[in-house]
């Protein structure tokens, strides 16, 4: 019995024996149509609670919604996002300075679940990239704009995500 696994062996290394079992899963494979994605004229559907780029909302009437609570600040587990805050003449608190540092951010999506305003949100924006180091760190007129070129497409997964609930 001993002898013959010894010679079963000394075959299948002699005859490649690995490598025509991997040859014959390349054939079997061969054949089979495939699902690739031409990228850019081509996209793969996104999920509503898809989480990419971060943006600040605004209230219809033009108003930020962030109310400085810095709960967004407090939750993040990466510690990327900065607020400064200082309150106006009529009471009311708002930031000053809002920024967030993508190099950090682990798109994690907790800062847009303690935010009580529904201000800070994760847009479905996955494409965007950075010429250099310093502008990974997003400042709080550039996530407003972004806020504000996305808003359709924000008020759109909310619903959507209301329907689920």
């Amino acid at each position: 019995m001993k002898l013959r696994r010894v010679v079963m062996q000394y075959f299948k290394s002699f005859l490649l024996w690995e490598l025509v079992k991997g040859l014959a899963v390349t054939g079997r494979h061969l054949f089979v149509p495939k699902i690739t994605i031409q990228y850019p004229e081509e996209k793969t559907p996104l999920s509503p609670r898809f989480r990419g780029l971060h943006a600040l909302r605004r209230y219809p009437s033009g108003e930020e919604r962030c109310i400085a609570c810095k709960l967004c600040e407090a939750v993040c587990p990466a510690c990327c996002i900065e607020i400064e805050s200082e309150e106006r003449v009529d009471g009311t608190r708002r930031t000053t300075r809002y920024d967030i540092d993508l190099f950090k951010c682990v798109y994690c999506g907790f800062c847009e679940e303690a935010c009580p305003v529904d201000a800070i949100v994760l847009t479905r924006n996955f494409e965007f990239h950075f010429e250099d180091r310093s502008s990974y760190i997003i400042a709080k007129d550039k996530l407003l704009a972004l806020g504000d070129k996305y808003e359709a497409q924000i008020a759109a997964d909310r619903a959507a995500d209301a329907k689920y609930r």
